[in-house]
């Protein structure tokens, strides 16, 4: 255990010039008070928090601008163990400097879902879909982000990091924003 949980993020994460970024849950509440959970890529962490980037009309923006809040879960295997790492924490948007970056840094298949996954896209017929897929790609080789993608963040006010191992029971290690620093608690899996 570390007083600091970011030491213990780095030994858990991929550092963020790694090609495979981990797929995360991002839970959030809807005006209505329903929740609501999809699985996003994690763009980037650090100190300041866990960033994710898609379109701008998506629920899942207007959600997490209306509350603030927002949960990510983060699932790790290894032959070792089963981690998963739950973030709950307040939002914010990143800078338009960071969300240009990291549409770069996207493969070409998911550059050209920022432009192209639509309500109307998706009505196509699966002909017309992969048609426009493949032209769009064509005539795009390197696409600009389009004026709908946009980042989140995701600052954490509590980490909780869950270990399980085929030999022993699993626990959590919950670590809570407290001031300048962080309240860590031993739980039981």
């Amino acid at each position: 255990m570390t007083p600091d949980p970011f030491e213990l993020l780095a030994q858990w994460l991929p550092a963020n010039d790694a090609p495979e970024r981990p797929l995360m849950t991002l839970a959030t509440v809807s005006a209505d008070g329903w929740p609501n959970a999809r699985t996003v890529l994690l763009s980037e962490w650090s100190a300041e928090g866990f960033a994710f980037h898609t379109d701008a009309r998506s629920r899942k923006i207007a959600e997490v601008d209306a509350t603030g809040r927002a949960a990510l879960m983060i699932p790790l295997f290894s032959e070792e163990a089963s981690r998963q790492l739950v973030v709950q924490g307040t939002v914010e948007a990143v800078e338009p400097e960071e969300e240009a970056t990291v549409f770069a840094a996207r493969p070409a298949y998911l550059q050209t879902l920022a432009w192209l996954n639509t309500p109307e896209f998706a009505a196509l017929p699966d002909a017309e879909r992969v048609e426009r897929w493949a032209s769009f790609q064509r005539e795009n080789p390197a696409p600009a982000p389009p004026q709908t993608w946009t980042g989140r963040r995701v600052r954490p006010q509590r980490l909780l990091f869950w270990t399980g191992t085929p030999d022993t029971a699993s626990r959590r290690v919950s670590y809570t924003r407290s001031g300048t620093g962080w309240t860590v608690e031993i739980l039981a899996g």
